[in-house]
């Protein structure tokens, strides 16, 4: 057999063994592409119940990929904009690195909106408690007093006890109806309320004095919660300042030796520690975050 021969059949065995790691490669991604849109929008599902949003849940992951795509956009033409030379690497690393960042913003913008929605239901929860406790002095059930604050057009603790009105008209019964509730809502708050409730219908407590020292422990925890804000506030300051730091050093080398970032992202290497400083920069943020955040 010829050299050329050899060399023929060696060059074909070497193109079938790319052609099928590629195909074996894009079937990995796919499967774990799929399996991370289908969790993802799981998620998302969960989150947008949570808000009241009626939107379906596979639109948000589609918002995300076009935000994703538009951040890359704009993010390579601000570079371009702003003077910097132009690479490969460089046009490669900035859209990854910002089409990244700009897919998780309609999540975080939901839970930003779940957030403040329960603020807002702890808040009213107090008020809730003492209105239900006066209506309970005044001869009204347990569930005439749930109506009055159902009928109250306060959002969103009225819209929630509307909720749980509708679920007892439907058969459900009360205790049951709490338990759901607290589960819609994920609130401690409001799990100290439905125990309460449950326990004192159960035992034959007197559910008015319990409805009143429970809103007086919720006003006393909203206020120690106000006052680790105020002391933890330095905390997340700076957690937000770290994390914002390397990109703005980035930038401004940009202007200062745009030779060297060139030639930096231009590398195989300077890329892998781009990364791994985006990813080391996350990790810190995340873990000042974790420090300052403290549980009542």
């Amino acid at each position: 057999m010829s050299g050329d021969m050899m060399i023929l059949i060696a060059s074909a065995c070497a193109g079938l063994a790319v052609m099928f790691t590629t195909f074996v490669i894009i079937d990995m991604m796919s499967e774990a592409s799929a399996k991370y849109k289908e969790k993802y929008i799981q998620e998302a599902a969960v989150e947008l119940d949570d808000v009241l949003l009626q939107m379906p849940p596979n639109k948000i992951f589609d918002v995300s990929l076009a935000i994703a795509a538009l951040g890359a956009f704009l993010g390579i033409a601000i570079m371009g904009l702003c003077g910097a030379s132009m690479s490969y690497g460089k046009v490669i690393t900035v859209g990854v690195l910002v089409a990244i960042i700009s897919f998780q913003i309609p999540r975080l913008y939901l839970k930003y909106l779940r957030k403040q929605r329960m603020v807002k239901f702890n808040e009213q929860l107090e008020d809730a408690l003492t209105s239900m406790s006066s209506s309970l002095k005044a001869g009204f059930s347990i569930n005439q007093a749930l109506e009055v604050i159902a009928d109250e057009n306060k959002k969103p603790i009225s819209v929630e006890f509307r909720l749980l009105m509708q679920e007892m008209r439907l058969g459900v019964p009360l205790d049951d109806a709490l338990r759901k509730m607290v589960n819609r809502l994920d609130s401690p708050d409001m799990e100290l309320v439905a125990t309460a409730i449950i326990t004192a219908r159960q035992t034959g407590g007197e559910l008015t004095s319990i409805l009143e020292r429970l809103a007086s422990v919720i006003r006393e925890r909203t206020r120690i919660e106000g006052k680790l804000r105020a002391i933890t506030a330095q905390g997340k300051l700076q957690a937000y300042l770290i994390g914002a730091m390397p990109f703005l050093l980035v930038t401004a080398m940009m202007y200062v030796a745009p030779a060297m970032m060139t030639s930096f992202f231009n590398s195989i290497v300077g890329i892998l520690i781009a990364v791994a400083a985006v990813i080391t920069v996350i990790i810190g943020f995340l873990v000042i975050r974790k420090i300052t955040t403290i549980d009542i």
